[in-house]
């Protein structure tokens, strides 16, 4: 009877800007979702409303003198300064990207192509590049929004388009500018951060381990891997009560799985889950988190932890023996959680729409 109640529930049409729309679809037994066409163009407009637009903004930026101290967030970044923050910007460019290649014809698949041309320029990344040069630069957006664009030049990659082509031989730069920051950083990171929120060290990990499998450098990614074993290999009884936390958008005890079942083969990676997360503590993550202000920026953070617990669900979900009762337990709960944020992605408040939209299309394209 449960598993029935989950499939309607996955099965349910859901409601967005008092227009039904479909947002993705689900197999007979529950266990594959995909987005539909009219989910991913409801999705696309969100970051194409923000990519451009500069205000508000959350700059995080360190000042050294009152020169750059008064410049813009377009002076500062003038390739990723819409959508609030530097991070939210990339990875809008991300998703459009993403949403591109999947869906060809998808209405809105010119102005996604004139919006992120204008902005990946070889003038601008030149500039941003620049931006990591400044002494007390080399830390912006560590690691959060280095996993991202490394996300968005992964993309890039994999995706054999005249304008795929130009944007990510214009963007290298600033990847290699990134992966060299982040091989300086990972023998100095004794202690991963475990917040659920940007900083957290298993998340950009994963990210960059995509791209680094993707991009055949095998320097960066055996650099990850090493550290990943280094300081989670031998964690054990994760902490699951404590979560979420009142802001978290990442869990991290599903994030640090999320990372080690793509570090270890899977006997290593069965064996160490089953000691990292009891069945109690997962249950207890499966139950979804309140939602209380939807207006309040760290509140909709829990809009983004339904995502991020959905794609962890589901990564972990697929290497578990279909015997184990975790697997449905975990694949149900994958889409009971997308049920749950997805109608309120265009709340109305920019505080969640410059970018939840992104964690959406992540958790229902990512395998």
């Amino acid at each position: 009877m449960k598993k029935i109640l989950y499939l309607l529930l996955a099965l349910t049409t859901l409601h967005a800007n008092a227009q039904n729309i479909s947002y993705f679809t689900v197999n007979r037994d529950s266990t594959v979702f995909r987005l539909t066409q009219a989910g991913a163009s409801h999705l696309a407009s969100l970051p194409l409303k923000c990519l451009q637009q500069e205000y508000p903004n959350k700059t995080s930026h360190t000042a050294a003198a009152a020169a750059d101290q008064l410049q813009s967030p377009q002076q500062m970044h003038p390739a990723f300064y819409g959508c609030f923050d530097w991070h939210s910007c990339v990875h809008g460019h991300w998703m459009l990207v993403r949403l591109l290649k999947d869906f060809p014809s998808l209405p809105e698949a010119q102005q996604i192509r004139a919006s992120i041309s204008k902005n990946i320029t070889p003038a601008n990344i030149q500039q941003e590049v620049a931006y990591f040069g400044m002494p007390l630069s080399k830390n912006f957006e560590r690691t959060y929004g280095w996993a991202w664009l490394l996300k968005l030049q992964q993309e890039l990659l994999t995706w054999n388009d005249p304008d795929a082509i130009a944007w990510r031989k214009t963007l290298q730069p600033l990847c290699d500018t990134v992966i060299s920051l982040w091989m300086n950083f990972l023998p100095k990171q004794t202690y991963p951060n475990r917040t659920g929120v940007h900083p957290n060290t298993a998340f950009g990990l994963v990210l960059a381990l995509d791209y680094a499998r993707t991009a055949g450098n095998t320097t960066f990614e055996q650099a990850i891997i090493r550290s990943a074993k280094g300081i989670y290999l031998h964690d054990k009884n994760a902490p699951t009560a404590w979560e979420p936390d009142g802001s978290d958008f990442l869990s991290p005890s599903l994030e640090e799985a999320d990372l080690m079942r793509r570090v270890l083969n899977k006997p290593e990676f069965l064996q160490w889950f089953n000691t990292w997360i009891s069945t109690v503590g997962l249950q207890h993550l499966t139950q979804l988190p309140v939602v209380s202000d939807r207006t309040d920026l760290q509140i909709v953070h829990l809009d983004g932890l339904c995502f991020s617990r959905s794609w962890c669900m589901k990564g972990i979900a697929s290497l578990l023996p279909a015997s184990d009762k975790r697997k449905q337990l975990l694949l149900h709960a994958a889409i009971k959680h997308l049920n749950a944020s997805l109608p309120n992605i265009a709340s109305g408040s920019y505080g969640g729409e410059h970018w939840l939209a992104s964690f959406a299309v992540y958790a229902l394209v990512n395998e």
